[in-house]
């Protein structure tokens, strides 16, 4: 007699918009997966052709307001146990979609909530030896999970254990260079209006070296060559050294240019305030 396979008690959660670049890679390592919920937040470059062709892909549109409204709807919407969240432009390796019975089954004895894994960051499809994304709790039980808004990005809160595992997730972004150019003022602005916001004792020691000094760049081009083996991953580790560097660079700039504006409102307060001069 034939045993029967239980499905993976579990929901793949998507967030696009205008993502066809990457999405049929995405979708293509997401094959074992019983569900796929995509939150769209209104594509018009052929991301939803791409996910009408695929039967267990369930879409719902919601306008974009922030990564995290976008997710926790997404979260409402699922019933499954657990929820594997990504970004379009992720990918699942074999070793890790092989490994997730397992996982899932190892959570219940230990009492888990979820699970972090760590990032291989891809350029043109080359996975490099290391970069600077922090790992990122994507695989945890959908109950026990609620975002917030943080910076220009998106943070899980789990209530509950999260255990590391050294299954990587791949970040694989193949958009234009255009597009990631865009997206880096974009964010970039949100970063530094966050950073200045917050009291310097409640950063990490990474936000308050960006915060106060004008040596992020240089650092951010080092840590990538040297203490993350980017000069031996050759062209590929080394676009991506100059990526992050143009990106903290970038930053610098914002945070200059807010602390002026600031600067600049303070000074009008002050003089609208100001009395008048007596009359001579």
């Amino acid at each position: 007699m034939t045993p029967t396979i239980r499905p993976l008690p579990l929901t793949v959660l998507l967030l696009t918009w205008n993502e066809a670049a990457n999405l049929e890679r995405t979708l293509s390592r997401l094959r074992w997966a019983p569900e796929i919920l995509v939150i769209d937040s209104g594509s018009t470059d052929g991301t939803l052709d791409v996910l009408a062709s695929l039967p267990r892909v369930r879409v719902l549109h919601r306008r974009f307001d922030s990564f995290a409204a976008q997710c926790n709807f997404g979260l409402d919407q699922i019933a499954t146990e657990w929820v594997l969240s990504l970004d379009a432009d992720y990918g699942v390796p074999a070793e890790l979609a092989t490994a997730l019975p397992s996982l899932l089954s190892r959570a219940d004895h230990d009492h888990l909530a979820g699970y972090s894994l760590p990032f291989r960051y891809c350029i043109d499809g080359v996975p490099l030896r290391g970069s600077l994304l922090p790992p990122r709790t994507c695989l945890y039980r959908t109950r026990c999970g609620r975002y917030r808004d943080e910076g220009h990005g998106h943070r899980v809160m789990i209530e509950g254990t999260v255990a590391p595992l050294d299954l990587p997730i791949l970040h694989d972004d193949r958009k234009p260079l255009e597009r990631w150019l865009a997206s880096q003022q974009r964010y970039l602005r949100i970063e530094a209006v966050n950073l200045l916001n917050t009291p310097s004792r409640s950063l990490s020691w990474v936000d308050r070296l960006r915060k106060h000094t004008p040596l992020a760049p240089l650092a951010a081009l080092v840590f990538c060559l040297l203490l993350r083996g980017g000069l031996l991953d050759g062209r590929a580790g080394l676009v991506y050294a100059m990526q992050r560097s143009y990106a903290e660079l970038l930053l610098q700039l914002m945070l200059h240019d807010e602390r002026g504006q600031r600067s600049a409102r303070q000074g009008q307060r002050i003089a609208t305030k100001a009395p008048l001069d007596p009359p001579s």
